[in-house]
């Protein structure tokens, strides 16, 4: 990467410089074997105190014929139940809660928009801990004391923007809490205030990034070193877009409401291979996602989390839908580590019988000429049979021609790569809707 923009250099995180010893918590440096008889422990008791006081667990645990006791090491955690997200839409909106009304500091809830919302509780500890996690994230990340952090993840009952803004404060951090929105005046903030690290999702950067040079600003020339992104998935493709438009570090951060939020992993700088989960707070399983069978270390599957530390929400082998691997920790060697998350059982998208991902579509996108990342799937019946439309902006100043061939590029990488025969329209610059917070990339028409 270019260092021209950068000052100083010294306090721009660089590729192969691993976090200083003082900065890593007493858990980073943890021995293995002193990390996996501290999660039996912390998995055990929470076990015992989601049966004891959660009604849904008791039953489901009942159900399995297991108890607490049942669990003698971490491997008989697979002898229990799973929990989904229609569990905490059916005990909605409390009757998850392991705690009394009054232990609980603070609610957070999804949107709701395919359903019920999910609603999770915190107590004063939980946040605290949430709050340590966030900072080691940050800090993992590149993120030093002192440094200000512009936020651009929603406020309010979404997890994202209140889990940043109290882990960057933890962090030692400046926080600038811009929320979402108002991209003009995040430009403004950004170039006035100069923070080095900004947190928001990695389809919203692009609509920043969009902004900048629609102002006239080389996104080269911020002050941003470090861009943490997350809550919702996205490609290596993309990673490089941003990294080589902005300048800085892009690194991934995982998290989801109905397990505590963002920082229940993260990417670290020095290797961008992968997230290590803090599993002295989170136990993570990969199962099949249609047989339910647990997978080895390396093999594909769905991601399921075990909380070992919250009181007031634990959960017990939560799936998330989400896809990935589990493959042995790098930067953080005791902390395994997942695959950036790409796609989820829920995204996946059948045409035709063939198995379809937005982010598989969103890599041929990136790897076009003359087009932007942007773009929006419109899925239709044809007769009896399914129909992909894909729009996607041209770059500006891209001609008649570079737009022909690029469509021409992309119906080819889809159909060679996908296995689809798509109908693709490349569209006049900024003609499609953006994000301010989680994209939506699909419309699918074809139930109606």
């Amino acid at each position: 990467m270019s260092s021209e923009a950068k000052t100083p250099a010294d306090a721009a995180p660089r590729r192969g410089l691993p976090l200083p010893a003082e900065l890593r918590d007493e858990a980073e440096r943890m021995p293995l074997e002193e990390l996996r008889a501290l999660q039996l422990t912390r998995l055990r008791t929470t076990l015992r105190h989601a049966y004891e006081h959660v009604e849904l667990y008791r039953k489901k645990f009942d159900a399995a014929g297991v108890t607490p006791e049942d669990c003698r090491s971490l491997e008989d955690l697979a002898r229990f139940p799973f929990t989904t997200k229609a569990d905490l839409r059916e005990t909605y909106p409390f009757g998850m809660f392991a705690v009394p009304m009054d232990e609980v500091r603070r609610v957070h809830a999804s949107s709701g928009t395919t359903g019920r919302p999910t609603v999770v509780g915190y107590t004063e500890h939980d946040l605290s801990v949430w709050a340590d996690l966030v900072a080691r994230s940050i800090r993992a990340a590149g993120g030093r004391p002192g440094h200000k952090v512009h936020i651009s993840y929603g406020y309010g009952l979404f997890t994202g923007g209140l889990g940043a803004h109290y882990g960057a404060e933890r962090a030692g951090c400046t926080v600038i809490p811009a929320s979402g929105g108002m991209t003009a005046r995040q430009v403004q903030i950004i170039q006035d205030f100069r923070p080095e690290i900004i947190m928001v999702t990695p389809s919203y950067m692009l609509t920043l990034l969009d902004e900048f040079e629609r102002q006239g600003i080389d996104p080269r020339s911020t002050s941003l070193r470090v861009g943490i992104f997350g809550a919702e998935p996205w490609t290596e493709e993309m990673r490089r877009e941003i990294e080589e438009r902005l300048d800085l570090h892009a690194v991934d951060i995982y998290g989801l409401s109905e397990v505590m939020g963002p920082g229940i992993a993260q990417e670290c700088v020095e290797t961008k291979d992968g997230l290590h989960v803090w599993e002295d707070h989170f136990l993570p399983e990969i199962v099949d996602p249609v047989t339910d069978e647990v997978r080895e270390t390396g093999e594909s599957g769905e991601l399921v989390l075990t909380s070992l530390t919250k009181e007031a929400l634990p959960v017990v082998r939560y799936r998330t839908r989400d896809l990935t691997r589990l493959l042995p920790g790098t930067a953080r060697p005791a902390f395994r580590r997942i695959e950036k998350i790409t796609g989820r059982c829920d995204d996946m998208l059948i045409l035709r019988g063939v198995n379809v991902f937005p982010s598989q579509i969103e890599e041929l996108v990136l790897r076009t000429p003359g087009v932007a990342p942007h773009f929006q799937l419109r899925l239709t019946r044809q007769g009896h049979l399914d129909h992909m439309a894909v729009r996607v902006e041209a770059r500006p100043g891209a001609t008649a021609e570079q737009r022909e061939a690029a469509a021409g590029a992309l119906a080819r990488g889809i159909k060679d790569g996908v296995g689809l025969t798509a109908e693709v329209s490349v569209v006049d610059p900024e003609t499609l809707e953006r994000s301010v917070g989680k994209i939506r990339r699909v419309q699918d028409l074809r139930q109606r």
